[in-house]
């Protein structure tokens, strides 16, 4: 199959080469304006029990969610009794609740309630909610009521939950920017260093390119129908240009070793597809299967990476069959011209067979004492991964924004300086019953751990919406338990109680995550499995290449908690400690499982060669080592580049993930890649390709190998084969 892709792909390489041009102009046009679409939020599950009683308590009383606090502060010395101040700000906000964007404003003025002054008496603040149904609606109502907030002659600061998610897409765009602006010039130099040559250097950066952009274009077809979160932007970013690097360099490195063993153009290409064809849509499957199993857990922030993400894959995966193909069909042996000086990366790739490169030689040692190497690795990657045991999770808030952005700003000096202001806020509804069970439910509810207060809010003829304040802050562990207790609290007869506000938003978000983790990691671990077997024909193989996984991505986790959570990167990348934010992990995990075997799937592709070849298990090791070490370890270096350069951005949402994935993409690389799992397949000798006779023949007539050897032989299992190459019996 192939091959004659192969062979259709050179035929038609002029046509495909002009499509390729047309998606990323369409893309660069029109896809790039995918995040005018892309929708925010969706952290919390839309069927959750918290968002059950929002619908509830709006559909009895309206909506409760304050949209947009304004801050405003007295010039000078002044106060908010100041007859001038009272007038100005008063009149403001009489003139703001008569828009029609504005469903009801609520401040000192109308209320005179002591928590709207500060405890200096020289600031105040007004909560506005939104006539708008949908996130959308209210998105471009806030772009329109924010003009008419400022007040002459006083200082005017706009926050809440509109104004954040304002300002966390604009930093995050800002982010992207930065991170592309820094990650491309230094793509291009190691580009160059890697290749030896500009030509060959621009192949990875032009299938990257239309891979981000076809993406795009997909991402933004995909929201006229669902709705996706504007986070699928960066995944878009990482993956699909990483992945798209790591395939043109697999592609490009067989192609060039093809072209030096004497074949011509149409040739090396089939050949090329062939084999590492083959090898790229493994890898690139699985790792699009896995991204698949976040749609698992019900969490719409999730699902639109996993279908942005998936795009980019999947475009990633054609332009590396088939664009990248047809450009080298068209180049030839021009794909070296316009060389380096010193040809570094022509000096990558030793001679077909020698295992006496720098690779060969890395190979070579560990294979001498594979027990002294396994354990020593295993030992500093449990000591990095160690953090993790003390991790503690919340969600997104305020800290996630650069320190003295407005809307945070805000929030801090509701803190700080607002009676009751660092205080956590619920809302329960008590639906039936009358004032009685309100009152009923009230005194029970004051007598709970963590609560300062319970006032009720608003009445009607048989419901009433009580506030309930925790001393605990608005996601703290108290505030969290607090809203635990309430959703278990047992209600009078004919009474129901609907508990809402951030803790339970988050205790659901902990909860879906919690349940879903085990099908999620079912999905992966299986897709894994599965897709490993049929590369590889062994049962051994790919239990080994998820143990090898969940080592490296331990290792991130522990980073993530002791950069994020204990601060010890605080200071130097410029972010506020806090916990972890769960869904976060969640992503992580998923895109590093599905790196991790992609280069899993790169080495072993061609130690599976070299094994059906000889039946030597320690040359083939090596010799798989040294054909793909240099691959292996520059697309990880340059995937590298693209994800530390997100480290840059405002958002700290953009730095856990640069962190995290720099962190295991290093150690999966390097120390997993290149020790653990030649280690690992050391010891086991020839057993690393057993399978059961019938699984055996099976992987014999189906299975996807990297050459075209015979079934019979492909099938033969090589136990206590002699080692050529120590003398040794593996």
């Amino acid at each position: 199959m192939f091959a004659r892709l192969g062979e259709l792909v050179v035929r038609m390489r002029w046509l495909v080469i002009a499509l390729a041009i047309g998606v990323v102009a369409f893309g660069a046009v029109w896809g790039t304006r995918a995040v005018d679409s892309l929708s925010d939020g969706g952290f919390y599950p839309t069927n959750g029990p918290s968002a059950q009683a929002d619908h509830r308590i709006e559909q009895e009383f309206g909506r409760q969610s304050a949209d947009v606090v304004v801050l405003y502060a007295a010039a000078g010395r002044g106060t908010v009794a100041d007859p001038e101040f009272t007038r100005r700000v008063s009149h403001t906000l009489t003139e703001l609740a008569d828009r029609p964007e504005v469903a009801e404003v609520r401040s000192y003025f109308t209320t005179k309630a002591p928590a709207f002054v500060s405890e200096d008496g020289q600031s105040t603040f007004a909560t506005i909610s939104l006539t708008g149904t949908d996130e959308k609606t209210r998105t471009d109502q806030y772009e329109k009521v924010k003009r008419a907030l400022p007040v002459p002659d006083t200082t005017t600061l706009v926050g809440g939950r509109e104004a954040a998610l304002a300002e966390f897409n604009e930093k995050t765009e800002e982010g992207l920017l930065t991170a592309e602006i820094i990650a491309t010039p230094v793509l291009t130099i190691l580009m160059l260093i890697i290749f030896g040559g500009v030509v060959a250097a621009c192949m990875p950066l032009v299938i990257g390119v239309l891979a981000v952009l076809g993406g795009f274009v997909i991402t933004r077809l995909l929201t006229y129908a669902l709705d996706v979160s504007v986070f699928a932007i960066n995944v878009i970013t990482i993956i699909g240009l990483g992945l798209a690097i790591d395939y043109s360099l697999f592609i490009i490195s067989r192609f060039r070793e093809e072209m030096r063993a004497g074949a011509d153009e149409r040739t090396a290409i089939v050949r090329t597809m062939s084999t590492a064809g083959r090898t790229v849509l493994v890898s690139g499957s699985t790792v699009l299967l896995a991204l698949s199993g976040l749609l698992i857990i019900p969490l719409p922030f999730l699902h639109g990476i996993a279908l942005g993400g998936g795009a980019a894959i999947g475009v990633a995966v054609v332009s590396a069959l088939v664009v990248l193909p047809a450009v080298l069909a068209v180049l030839g042996k021009r794909v070296d011209a316009l060389r380096m000086p010193g040809r570094l990366g022509a000096r990558r790739t030793a001679p077909d067979g020698d295992e006496h490169g720098v690779w060969g030689r890395v190979g070579s040692a560990v294979m001498r004492r594979p027990v002294a190497y396994l354990v020593g690795v295993l030992a500093v990657l449990t000591v990095a991964a160690a953090p993790f045991l003390h991790a503690t999770f919340e969600t997104v808030d305020e800290r996630v924004l650069p320190v003295g952005t407005e809307s945070r700003v805000v929030s801090e000096r509701l803190k700080e300086e607002f009676p009751g202001g660092s205080d956590g806020t619920l809302l329960l509804m008590v639906d039936g019953g009358g004032r009685d069970a309100a009152r009923a439910v009230g005194t029970t509810v004051q007598d709970m751990d963590h609560v300062v207060s319970v006032t009720p809010v608003v009445a009607h003829a048989d419901a009433t919406l009580l506030q309930v304040r925790s001393s605990d802050g608005e996601q703290g562990p108290g505030t969290r338990e607090l809203a635990e207790d309430l959703t278990g609290l047992a209600a009078p007869d004919g009474v129901t109680l609907h508990v809402s506000g951030l803790a339970a938003q988050v205790n659901d978000q902990m909860e879906v995550i919690a349940d879903g983790l085990p099908w999620l990691a079912l999905v992966v671990v299986g897709v894994t499995l599965v897709m490993l077997f049929f590369a590889f024909g062994s049962v051994l193989m790919p239990i080994k290449a998820v143990l090898m996984n969940l080592v490296s991505i331990g290792a991130a986790f522990g980073a993530v908690v002791w950069s994020f959570q204990d601060g010890h990167l605080a200071g130097i990348l410029g972010f506020t400690e806090r916990p972890v934010e769960a869904s976060n992990l969640v992503l992580i995990l998923v895109l590093l499982f599905g790196l991790a075997t992609d280069y899993e799937v790169f080495l072993l592709s061609r130690v599976r060669e070299e094994w059906d070849e000889s039946g030597d298990n320690t040359r083939s090791v090596v010799v798989g080592l040294q054909r793909t070490g240099g691959i292996i370890t520059s697309a990880a270096l340059l995937l590298i580049v693209v994800v530390a350069a997100f480290t840059t951005g405002g958002v700290s949402f953009l730095k856990l993930i640069g962190i995290g994935m720099t962190v295991a993409i290093f150690v999966d690389a390097t120390l997993v890649r290149m020790v653990l799992v030649p280690a690992t397949m050391k010891i086991l000798g020839g057993a690393n390709w057993w399978a059961p006779g019938p699984l055996r023949r099976f992987y014999a007539k189906y299975g996807i190998r990297e050459n075209d050897a015979p079934a019979a032989r492909v099938g033969e299992q090589r136990t206590g084969t002699a080692d050529v190459t120590h003398g040794s019996v593996v």
